[in-house]
């Protein structure tokens, strides 16, 4: 098989890297600007007096579109190892797009009763789908895009872009913050982030058609029948992701810890600042918009190190760290009086965070092999989302409305914990072949091995 340059070689990956993660920041800009702009169009939706309930059902409405996230990962994540990680990709764009319209002209309950929820309701549903394959087909094409030596630091892009995108929000909703009056942000203004990231999302769409699909994706595709013992026609199904199932309950596993402690501090530390803490929307915002900021700058550097040193000392490290810290760090920042303090108790949060949000993307991708592996990833995780990582925000809420706040701390100690035997019990996958190029040469470099260590003895 003809070899590339290594200029190229280069150049393809830093394209693939550039396509995929731009692509995911727009997606999850989508997603998360929801969650951003809700305590602003909540009272639009759902008429009352009470602003807790108001945000627990714009957070149910949240929750609800992570019940389609398995849904979007069966569909699209067969799609993904059917007719490749490209399609895949360019696919789920499209569908946040739409759903960012929907959610731009949704009618408000003053002008259409609770029909303007039911068009909110239709929007994230769209949306968990499409995130539902986004997630999988990003971690899988940055995985696989990446130079072997080299995973770690690729797939971290993957929360780079989607930390990035909410960071975009955040930066619209400083900007508009501070241009018009809290009755207008209430009344239209909500409205300009979901037209904004309908239009980012059709420049995507064109990038996305222009990437390359991966050398493993490719590789499996072409092999002719009767080159391997698998049926061709299995490839991305449920019944050949049934013979990897205990990687898949692994991807459940180590998921659960994750995305509850990455939704408690991203998506509801706004709204803890502001309702627990008492500090001013513009305030917290800003405190959320520094924190991720360099939440995101750490990601690549912890990529880098599980390079050196594996996948499990930062996975480890992370649940260490979420199940004796949360309850303490949750604590200090319901009483945090300044910008700096709430800021630097975000950030050690977000630090311990970083162990599972790094690498989490190649861990997955890493465990199974491409004809299962878009599925493989997508189907477990949307399932741990759905059930933990989307109802986090509605949880915690919950707790506070029955007045044992403080209960939630234990709540996402106890999801680390758990992820945290699983992380001990597991195998590093630091060293997985992704395709057959990749095993050959691990079967060559055994080969080669004892011959090594004959010769180094003799000397």
């Amino acid at each position: 098989m003809p070899t590339s340059p290594p200029g190229d070689e280069r150049r393809k990956r830093r394209l693939a890297l550039v396509g995929g993660s731009l692509g995911n920041l727009v997606e999850w800009y989508d997603w998360f600007v929801y969650a951003s702009f809700a305590i602003y169009f909540a009272d639009s939706f759902f008429p009352g007096d009470n602003p807790t309930t108001q945000l627990m059902n714009t957070a149910g409405i949240f929750a609800v579109g992570f019940l389609m996230r398995p849904v979007g990962g069966w569909i699209l994540g067969r799609a993904a190892d059917r007719h490749g990680r490209k399609s895949a990709l360019t696919l789920t764009v499209t569908m946040m797009s739409v759903a960012a319209l929907l959610i731009a002209v949704a009618p408000t309950y003053g002008q259409a009763g609770y029909f303007g929820a039911l068009v909110l309701l239709l929007a994230r549903l769209l949306q968990g789908m499409s995130i539902g394959g986004e997630y999988a087909a990003s971690a899988t094409y940055l995985t696989e895009a990446s130079a072997r030596n080299r995973r770690g630091l690729g797939s971290s892009f993957q929360y780079v872009s989607m930390t990035c995108g909410q960071l975009l929000g955040l930066g619209i909703l400083i900007t508009l913050q501070h241009t018009l009056t809290t009755a207008q942000l209430e009344s239209w203004g909500w409205r300009i982030p979901f037209l904004v990231g309908a239009l980012f999302a059709v420049v995507v769409f064109w990038l996305r058609r222009r990437l390359q699909e991966t050398d493993a994706f490719k590789e499996e595709a072409s092999t002719a029948p009767g080159e391997d013992a698998h049926d061709d026609s299995t490839r991305g199904t449920l019944k050949a992701l049934w013979h990897y199932r205990r990687q898949a309950g692994l991807v459940m596993a180590l998921t659960l810890g994750g995305t509850v402690a990455y939704y408690t501090y991203t998506t509801y530390l706004t709204k803890y600042l502001v309702g627990s803490a008492g500090m001013e929307k513009t305030t917290a915002t800003l405190v959320s918009f520094t924190a991720l900021t360099l939440f995101a700058v750490l990601q690549p550097f912890a990529g880098m190190l599980s390079d050196r040193i594996g996948r499990r000392p930062l996975l480890i490290t992370f649940a260490v760290g979420c199940t004796v810290g949360t309850y303490p760090i949750m604590t200090a920042l319901g009483s945090a009086s300044s910008y700096w303090s709430a800021l630097g108790l975000s950030l050690l949060a977000l630090v311990i965070v970083t162990g599972y949000t790094s690498i989490n993307a190649a861990v997955k991708a890493e465990l199974f092999p491409t004809r299962v592996r878009a599925l493989g990833v997508a189907l477990p995780y949307a399932i741990a989302n759905a059930l933990f990582g989307g109802t986090a925000e509605y949880v915690a809420l919950w707790f506070k409305n029955s007045g044992h706040e403080t209960m939630f701390f234990w709540y996402v100690s106890g999801c680390a914990l758990i992820s945290l035997v699983t992380y001990v019990l597991m195998p590093d996958t630091r060293n997985a072949a992704l395709s057959r190029a990749e095993a050959e040469a691990d079967d060559e470099a055994a080969r080669e091995r004892p011959a090594a260590e004959a010769a180094e003895a003799a000397r």
